[in-house]
């Protein structure tokens, strides 16, 4: 067993609190770093120890290994927990830090680097079988070749950078028309971003659903996955609201796509936690998306239906310990839902937006559980990515947890910027996602800003009347979606914005 005694999350906000907290829970010390933005960030006063690693750019501090592992060295520190994003996926940065003699609390770089990049990824799982999107298993840079491919897979396909994420370096192409033009925006975005222009085609699969499936590794040979995440509420392919387990899934089909995630984190000798992305198309096909080789931002639903932690399990795992369980011995309790709470304006295509949180009250009950790394006074800095908390409920069924959150919602309390709070009312009030029927394009297809200023009775309405279907089908009594339906749309939102007690 390799002992940590001392643990250093190299992150901030929301994942750096919540990263210590459960170090503190296993008796572990605990060191925070942080930018000057961050001085008087809510984990740098948590943590036993916190030491500034520069300047408010990501470039200046979160993304310094080199401060970073000084610090360690300094400090006595025995193992780093990246958290996501910044250096979370860096495999250059997880072998800096083995070499120097401490613990990685994640994968090896080595799986890092394979998963890292979707071309290699595509060759790594050839070999079990994993379904793949029709198109090219390697880069294309040829115009003329890319368009003949392009043909014979079938408009629309998607240009997508090998080294993408986060929905930059992709391009939708309808016909060969104009699909130079896209390529090289593609390329170009794809090198700005990422230092790397390579790009692949695949089939555009329209109208999918994209289901995650959470896994756990040990240096021992095990793995195991934990069930599916429902990710298809997105804005800008980035997701805003996930859910587990997903509504559309079948227990045979969890069954089959769950061992392909084990064997894609075989495929690469996966230790760790870590997600396989999958598109699900409305004829119940899966295909093998990605792998992100992190905890991923939606781990609190998956927590919530397994009863497990997963970053004590991180811990453990990273100590050398097995894993205390088998696939046998897991099993899906309950319904659960996450809200990513941004600081942005659903109303002005979700532009992000900065400030004072004048007023800053977190829900609370049964059920709640709010992830976040602020407080009331405290300002959003212009940068780092926008979230503000993930909004957890839970619930005995989908349904109870769907109430929840919007009870949760209506009693969070936020002044003083613009945030993604009534995007969240409305989905969940909208008789698609109520109903289950919905994909990745949602907000394409059933938002638009106004939608925001709907009368409250009307959203009701339509609300009471899917619940009371959906109640009708648990052979509930009728009366308890109108007993228990709702509040109006972002009422309290509306009354806080207004200053309104």
């Amino acid at each position: 067993m390799k002992e940590i005694k001392k643990l250093l999350v190299a992150n901030r906000g929301e994942i750096a609190l919540r990263v210590l907290r459960s170090a503190k829970e296993m008796g572990l010390q605990t060191v925070a770093i942080y930018s000057e933005a961050d001085r008087n960030a809510l984990h740098v006063r948590y943590a036993d120890e916190a030491v500034c690693v520069g300047g408010p750019q990501s470039s200046e501090s979160y993304l310094r290994g080199d401060a970073i592992l000084e610090v360690c060295r300094r400090l006595g520190v025995d193992a780093i927990h990246p958290g996501y994003g910044f250096l979370s996926e860096n495999a250059e940065f997880a072998r800096m830090v083995t070499e120097a003699g401490l613990i990685f609390v994640g994968p090896s770089p080595e799986a890092m680097n394979i998963m890292g990049d979707k071309l290699s990824a595509k060759q790594a799982v050839k070999a079990y079988d994993i379904p793949l999107v029709p198109g090219t298993d390697e880069a294309i840079s040829d115009v003329e070749e890319a368009k003949r491919i392009a043909a014979e897979v079938g408009f629309p396909i998607l240009i997508k950078a090998s080294a993408g994420g986060g929905g930059k370096g992709m391009r939708i192409v309808n016909n060969s028309e104009e699909f130079e033009e896209q390529m090289q925006l593609a390329i170009n975005e794809a090198t700005s971003a990422f230092g790397d222009g390579s790009v692949f085609i695949e089939k555009f699969v329209t109208g999918p659903r994209h289901i995650e499936i959470q896994v756990l590794g040990d240096e021992h040979g095990n793995i195991v996955h934990l069930f599916e995440r429902e990710c298809s509420i997105q804005r800008r392919h980035q997701k805003v609201i996930e859910e587990a387990p997903s509504s559309v899934l079948t227990p045979e089909l969890r069954a089959e796509m769950g061992r392909c995630a084990v064997d894609v984190a075989r495929a690469c000798n996966y230790t760790g936690a870590g997600t396989v992305e999958f598109l699900l198309d409305d004829q119940r096909n899966f295909y093998f998306l990605e792998m992100n080789t992190r905890l991923q931002v939606e781990h609190p639903v998956t927590e919530q239906i397994t009863g497990l932690d997963l970053v004590k399990e991180q811990i453990r795992v990273a100590q050398g310990l097995p894993l205390p369980f088998s696939q046998e011995d897991l099993t899906i309790t309950g319904h659960a839902l996450e809200l990513r709470v941004y600081a942005e304006d659903p109303q002005n295509n979700f532009l992000p937006d900065i400030g004072t949180l004048t007023t800053y009250v977190r829900p609370q009950g049964p059920g709640v559980r709010v992830d976040d790394g602020f407080e009331q006074g405290m300002d959003i800095p212009i940068y780092y990515d926008p979230m503000i908390a993930k909004l957890v409920t839970f619930g005995k069924d989908r349904t109870e947890a769907i109430e929840r959150m919007l009870r949760a919602i209506d009693e969070y309390q936020i002044t003083g910027i613009q945030t993604t709070l009534p995007f969240g009312s409305y989905v969940l009030r909208h008789p698609a996602f109520v109903s289950g029927d919905f994909d990745t394009n949602f907000v394409r297809d059933h938002f638009t800003p106004a939608d925001l200023d709907a009368k409250p009775d009307e959203t009701t309405a339509k609300l009471a009347a899917v619940l009371t279907t959906m109640l009708m089908s648990e052979k509930k009594a009728p009366a308890a979606a109108s007993s228990d339906a709702p509040a109006a749309t972002g009422s309290n939102w509306k009354r806080n914005r207004l200053g309104v007690r």
